[in-house]
């Protein structure tokens, strides 16, 4: 397999083996078996497991992010947009998605490379939120000082019940819950 090739493989063994359960049991060894190499591959192509667990973390939450945004922007008006952005987020089928996140903001207090993936990408949904609530306020879908802090708001929601149902503890519909919020939030 040309080089490229099998760099390409081992970042997607190692991103489907923490999709399934989560980034804290990526080792060498561990993705070296789901790729179907040596470790000493793994490490040739990976010399800093800190760095590689950083950029497969990225890769993860980076395209549900892209994906969920587009989701956002199929909708019309500020509430439409914001609602299937949220719910999307909170429908239970991203579960996969939020252990990832979770193990990154506690595995990130010892692991530079990965606190500043996951600053990155925080900030990179903040802005996505941003944008489609500034959309929401230059349509007149919300005042400018109703929308201050709005992105950050839903936010912290999401992530906060996002968090609780890995435990089994948040409402049982969350997307009704959310629509609540986001009706709050949106006047």
């Amino acid at each position: 397999m040309p080089p490229e090739q099998r760099e390409r493989a081992i970042l997607d063994a190692a991103v489907d083996l923490a999709r399934q359960g989560g980034i804290a049991g990526l080792t060498v060894r561990t993705v070296a078996a789901a790729a179907g190499v040596t470790p000493a591959l793994v490490a040739h192509y990976r010399p800093s497991m800190d760095a590689f667990v950083a950029e497969v973390f990225g890769a993860i939450v980076g395209a549900e992010r892209e994906e969920v945004v587009a989701v956002g922007r199929a909708g019309t008006g500020l509430r439409a947009r914001i609602t299937r952005v949220v719910e999307t987020l909170l429908d239970g089928d991203r579960d996969d998605v939020t252990l990832v996140w979770v193990q990154a903001w506690a595995a990130g207090a010892r692991n530079d490379e990965l606190a500043a993936r996951v600053r990155l990408e925080m900030d990179l949904w903040q802005q996505d939120l941003e944008r489609i609530v500034a959309d929401g306020v230059a349509a007149e879908d919300i005042s400018a000082e109703r929308a201050e802090g709005a992105a950050w708001l839903l936010l912290a929601t999401v992530d906060g019940m996002n968090a609780h149902s890995l435990v089994k503890w948040a409402p049982e519909d969350r997307g009704a819950l959310a629509r609540r919020t986001i009706a709050a939030l949106l006047g």
